[in-house]
């Protein structure tokens, strides 16, 4: 039996209502924005007419659809205060499992230190930094980046991140997301390589935290203002009370990684340009870095858990 027209009618109605709720109508779209330089595209063009790159994905597209579940201030600032929160979490679930206290023995700076403490084994299983030839003998330079997520106890943690919030939203700001991401990891890996080099079994993201300071060193030095050189110099008297801390006996703190990563700051702060890139070529670059980086990190993580899972 034919369906009335009336009714024919109503119905074609509802399944219009109901396709125009879930499906936006292309005559109503409006002009989408280039994830790259920020040009105003039709809303069916897949390239930009004004840079060339693809609208629909790319890095500059996959940047800042990721940036939009990322806090809007110091994003990367916080993501690396949760990996190391969470990698510190797990080394020391997995070190109370294996029947180590959270309370040392002894007493001094050392005992302090050594509160909440991950033993030995458990760092080297996740990935601690181990001397230059011992890493070359098995084939684990990973360990360069993994051992700048690990942390030897509560304290140790606290500080560097402590200090890590308060330094990183600013060199983040200065040089942008995708950079800083490189240049954090750049310097703990540089101060990492001279302290492996000098035969130390070592972590900690102090290297990197370093890192961060001489690169804010490098910028001030471009000003001659007094806001710049007041700033210069809390930096540096924080530099030299902190080497002076690591030559206290049994203080753990590895001054060869902090000197590392704070000359190695210091040198890519005269070669980066002190602001956030701008333009195609200076973000599809920092776009690179940053992206590459973050791969470099995962690729390590996951030789890490390899390892792991083989000598548990």
């Amino acid at each position: 039996m034919p369906v009335p027209l009336r009714w024919q009618w109503k119905i074609d109605r509802v399944k219009d209502a109901i396709t125009g709720f879930f499906r936006s109508n292309p005559e109503n779209a409006r002009p989408r924005m280039c994830p790259s330089c920020g040009t105003l595209v039709g809303t069916t063009a897949t390239k930009c007419h004004q840079c060339g790159a693809n609208v629909r994905f790319g890095m500059a597209a996959a940047s800042r659809s990721l940036g939009r579940m990322m806090p809007t201030n110091a994003p990367v600032t916080y993501c690396l205060l949760s990996i190391c929160c969470l990698t510190y979490g797990i080394t020391l679930l997995y070190s109370l499992r294996s029947g180590n206290s959270i309370l040392p023995e002894g007493g001094g700076i050392g005992a302090l230190m050594g509160i909440a403490g991950i033993d030995l084994r458990t760092l080297r299983l996740f990935g601690d930094l181990l001397p230059l030839g011992t890493m070359l003998a098995i084939n684990q330079p990973w360990r360069f980046v993994t051992a700048v997520f690990l942390h030897g106890s509560f304290l140790h943690i606290a500080f560097n991140m402590w200090v890590l919030m308060d330094i990183g939203p600013r060199v983040e700001e200065i040089y942008g997301s995708a950079r800083y991401l490189f240049l954090y990891v750049a310097t703990g890996v540089f101060g990492y390589f001279l302290s492996s080099f000098a035969q130390h079994e070592s972590v900690g993201a102090s290297g990197s935290i370093m890192g961060l300071i001489g690169l804010l060193i490098a910028v001030t030095t471009l000003s001659s203002g007094a806001a710049a050189k007041m700033e210069r110099g809390a930096l540096i008297r924080w530099v030299v009370i902190i080497f002076v801390i690591g030559f206290y006996p049994g203080s753990g703190i590895d001054n060869y990684a902090h000197f590392g990563g704070l000359a190695s700051g210091f040198a890519l702060g005269k070669l980066f340009v002190d602001r956030p890139p701008q333009g195609q070529s200076e973000t599809r670059v920092a776009n690179i870095l940053g992206w590459g980086t973050a791969i470099v990190v995962i690729g390590c993580f996951a030789l890490m858990m390899q390892f792991f899972l083989q000598n548990r």
